[in-house]
């Protein structure tokens, strides 16, 4: 990698169109990926999601199909699918909570906080709970695309696809897991992709950022 600015990792990303099906991501940048997203900040540290990695190809098409044929997915060597959890339960809660005490011991303070926690998310609406996991995700997808940025890795972030059939092909159902959003990781083949040679389009700082001092 060079010695890049993040401002320019980020103006060097886009959403990639067309990758180069011969050419692999190396597992070593895959995996820092991968331990980025691991380290994402999360509500309450819950991190309620799980991350699908997919480089079966037979799988990856099948899920191509439910996206639209959405190429990046077969020609990318990695297909990211981030599955939140679909409702909030006591028991996924003191998992989390006992991941904590192996870290730090067993803190009063620790237990009063995440039964407090309980009592607000266990009784929510379910949908309201998946949602709410759903944005942990994304907070996530973020640090993936920066992350994958910085190892100079091309990635197209992607919602157009049929989340029943991606959580079918991929049994997340019977694991109380929903797809939220797909995350192709490969590399650009710049003799084909149309969005390549185009100028990054964003607003201006002006435009997007109010300031109250």
């Amino acid at each position: 990698m060079t010695n890049k600015t993040l401002s320019d990792q980020l103006n060097w990303r886009y959403a990639t169109k067309k990758m180069d099906p011969t050419k692999p991501v190396p597992q070593d940048k895959v995996d820092a990926i991968i331990e980025a997203i691991r380290l994402a900040p999360t509500s309450s540290g819950t991190q309620p999601f799980e991350l699908i990695l997919v480089t079966n190809q037979d799988v990856k098409t099948k899920i191509c199909k439910a996206a639209g044929d959405q190429a990046q997915i077969t020609d990318g060597s990695h297909l990211l699918v981030f599955a939140a959890w679909d409702t909030y339960t006591a028991e996924r809660i003191d998992d989390v909570v006992q991941l904590n005490v192996e870290a730090r011991g067993d803190l009063p303070m620790l237990n009063a906080y995440y039964d407090n926690l309980k009592s607000n998310y266990v009784p929510r609406d379910a949908e309201v709970n998946y949602a709410h996991a759903a944005r942990q995700a994304y907070i996530a997808l973020g640090i993936a695309l920066v992350a994958a940025a910085e190892q100079e890795v091309d990635s197209t972030p992607m919602e157009g696809f049929d989340p029943s059939k991606v959580d079918e092909i991929l049994g997340l159902t019977a694991r109380g897991l929903r797809s939220v959003v797909l995350l192709p990781l490969g590399y650009r083949d710049p003799a084909a992709d149309w969005l390549l040679p185009m100028k990054k389009v964003r607003k201006s700082r002006d435009t997007i950022v109010t300031l109250v001092d």
